[in-house]
């Protein structure tokens, strides 16, 4: 039996000797994970952009993540490549600025009325009273909500994005950061778990399982738009939640 292929080990040989037909055997490898990533992320763009120009931007990152990967602290490759990988599709899709203006504008409305009414009451507001707080009836917020599911989407991807978490200093080992990421994962799934059982099924399927809205509206026998709305609704109460624990940019 052939011994199962090990992308640290090839691309630590790769950074040592630069060989071309190595790196490009090492991307060739990896395309099941760029391919995946840009799958698992398509509801951000999938009314705007072509998946092709997605996975290109992934095939980059990971080109560039082939680079600078270091073993020394800690992860594997194929989690540092995702990561890299994840985070210029965020950046890609950003600069492409696909989300309409007043939808991005909108969506940050959304975003900061919710933090408030969160830290004020303690938990995460009714759709009634974020309504009131914003000035409008509940029909035009859930239509406003379904809008900017993307754009929030995509904010929710940024907070979750490596580079955002605060971590040990540099003085600080590998296992201390190690223990803190480990610590990350728990705080996330409680946090997960404290949403309501809709919020959280849609949550769970579209992050956990990268199925579509589309998918996940007939699992739970609602509209694609009822998905959108609470999905929008869940991502609220989880960035509500867990902002404490990330870097302000």
């Amino acid at each position: 039996m052939a011994d199962e292929y090990n992308s640290s080990e090839q691309v630590a040989l790769y950074q040592n000797n630069k060989d071309i037909a190595l790196r490009n055997e090492i991307v060739l490898k990896n395309m099941g994970l760029v391919k995946a990533v840009a799958m698992s992320m398509r509801n951000m763009y999938i009314k705007f952009g072509e998946v092709d120009d997605i996975v290109n931007e992934g095939v980059i990152a990971l080109m560039n993540a082939i680079e600078e990967y270091n073993p020394e602290k800690g992860a594997k490759f194929e989690t540092f490549a995702m990561l890299k990988i994840k985070g210029a599709i965020i950046d890609y899709i950003r600069k492409q600025d696909w989300i309409p203006r007043n939808v991005r504008k909108f969506a940050k409305s959304l975003d900061k009325a919710n933090s408030l009414l969160y830290n004020l009451y303690g938990r995460a507001p009714t759709t009634a009273e974020l309504a009131q707080h914003m000035g409008m009836d509940e029909s035009k917020l859930l239509k406003n909500m379904a809008d900017c599911s993307c754009s929030l989407t995509m904010s929710f991807e940024e907070l979750l994005y490596e580079d955002n978490i605060n971590e040990p200093s540099a003085k600080d080992t590998a296992t201390d950061k190690n223990l803190l990421r480990e610590e990350m994962i728990k705080i996330v799934a409680e946090a997960v778990n404290s949403l309501k059982d809709k919020e959280r099924q849609v949550i769970t399927l579209y992050y956990y399982k990268n199925m579509k809205y589309s998918d996940i509206a007939k699992a739970l026998g609602v509209t694609e738009g009822r998905v959108c709305q609470i999905h929008t609704k869940a991502v609220l109460a989880l960035k509500a939640r867990l902002e404490p624990y990330f870097k302000n940019n």
